[in-house]
């Protein structure tokens, strides 16, 4: 069978040579820990805690402030020394409890959890709710809510999305490698939730030693499949993976349980597993920090709340003085100004470069080549989109679908004239949305 894919996409430089052969380290913190009460989509957690009260590690701090939200829990034990507005990675503030690491890691009660085999389906759903597990490959939505249709029945495929198309970050790579076992029995307990469903691991072919370990797990496994992808950014874009697996097609208005499709990334499943079968709310992850601005490029696990600047330090520090420093992909991640924020649950990469490359470049009027609708994985016409977005005119936006762009860059990045359309599209789109809500 062929390598599966979609059309469109790039194929950017990767970086990942930098710390893909680099095992995951583990990082305990140094200093005080912060932990944002939002970082899921939806609702914020309000706090449980108040300042002067000691906590333990493990222990829920917030709790969920709805159906959409997730509660967040401390990695340390120690005192909250305040709760308080602060930067997070994608550079707003906001609502945060700080605690005062007192270096001892004592551990509050695991959750309660039972035999896999004689668990429920509704007892596996509160469990990762209770977890506070998020999407941890970005997006931030709260998993059980994902993990929960309206008609679960329907559900045929559970995607558990291995591309990691975005160059540098390697965190999912090594867990693959690392924790396989992990991953195939986190795919069990979701698979458990929905009976007519099949558990897919969608792999680029760049990782053969990450296929070769999960087939050999899966072998015998009537409902577990390992497929190869293409290797093509952005192969992980969620619409872009459900199309190259089940060549079945969606848009911004749906969700992927409308075409019998559940998808989540390598750290959630590993999570859902660390919570149903072991009780271990989501309090740590792995984090790919590298880029040719770093000195010693790999990938740690660390406690949620951990100061990204002694992250930093773990990987032997900057190296010269970079330019810029990204938390997330450079496709899809966000410029930050500062180093003074906290590791969330949606923090899969830290990158420092030398060069800022977007920088360099003065856009120049755009020549007609058609690339960027070649590249678009959305079938879209990006420099129509962004010259409508540079005049503002909503209407015309609206009338060419885009709020379909999904915002991966891939325009931007084979413009010869170098002009900026992801930013201009993704600016308008937002602008779209805000004013959809408000009718």
């Amino acid at each position: 069978m062929g390598l599966l894919t979609f059309k469109g996409g790039i194929h950017p430089n990767d970086g990942k040579s930098l710390a893909k052969d680099k095992a995951i380290v583990e990082v305990l913190p140094e200093g005080d820990l912060v932990f944002p009460l939002s970082q899921h989509i939806g609702a914020p957690a309000a706090p449980i805690v108040k300042v002067g009260d000691q906590v333990l590690k493990g222990q829920k701090i917030a709790e969920a402030g709805g159906f959409v939200s997730a509660p967040v829990y401390s990695s340390v034990s120690g005192k909250v020394k305040a709760i308080a507005p602060y930067f997070t990675p994608t550079g707003g503030k906001v609502s945060s409890i700080i605690i005062e690491n007192d270096g001892t890691y004592t551990e509050a009660e695991r959750l309660n959890t039972r035999s896999l085999d004689l668990i429920t389906k509704e007892e596996i759903l509160n469990l990762i709710s209770e977890a506070g597990i998020v999407g941890m490959g970005g997006a931030g939505f709260p998993t059980r809510v994902k993990l929960s249709p309206k008609e679960p029945e329907k559900i045929e495929y559970v995607i558990a999305n291995c591309a990691e198309c975005e160059p540098y970050i390697t965190a999912d790579y090594r867990r693959m490698l690392e924790n396989p076992e992990e991953l195939v029995e986190g795919m069990r307990v979701i698979l458990k939730l929905f009976d007519n469903a099949k558990g897919i691991f969608a792999v680029e072919d760049n990782k053969p030693d990450c296929i070769a370990k999960l087939e050999q797990l899966t072998s015998g496994e009537p409902r577990m499949e390992v497929v190869r992808l293409m290797t093509k950014y952005p192969q992980g874009g969620e619409r872009q993976l459900i199309y190259a697996v089940t060549k079945r097609a969606i848009n911004s208005s749906m969700l992927p349980a409308d075409v019998g499709c559940v998808v989540d990334n390598v750290e959630t499943i590993i999570h859902i597993y660390d919570a149903v079968v072991n009780g271990r709310p989501c309090i740590d992850r792995v984090v790919t920090v590298s880029g040719d601005g770093i000195a010693e490029p790999g990938n740690f696990k660390v406690p949620l709340g951990i100061n990204q600047q002694e992250l930093i330090k773990a990987a032997g520090g900057l190296k010269g003085s970079p330019e810029k420093v990204i938390s997330g992909g450079p496709m899809m991640g966000f410029a930050m100004f500062t180093l003074d924020v906290p590791v969330t649950k949606t923090s899969s990469s830290i990158l420092c470069l030398t060069k800022d490359e977007v920088a360099m470049y003065e856009p120049s009027a755009c020549i007609n080549c058609g690339r960027c609708i070649d590249a678009c994985p959305s079938r879209l016409i990006p420099s129509r989109l962004a010259d409508y977005a540079e005049r503002h005119d909503e209407t015309a936006f609206e009338k060419e679908f885009g709020v379909e762009c999904m915002e991966c860059g891939s325009c931007s990045y084979v413009c010869p004239a170098k002009r900026q359309l992801k930013q201009a599209i993704s600016s308008m789109r937002k602008t779209v949305l805000a004013n959809r809500k408000k009718k």
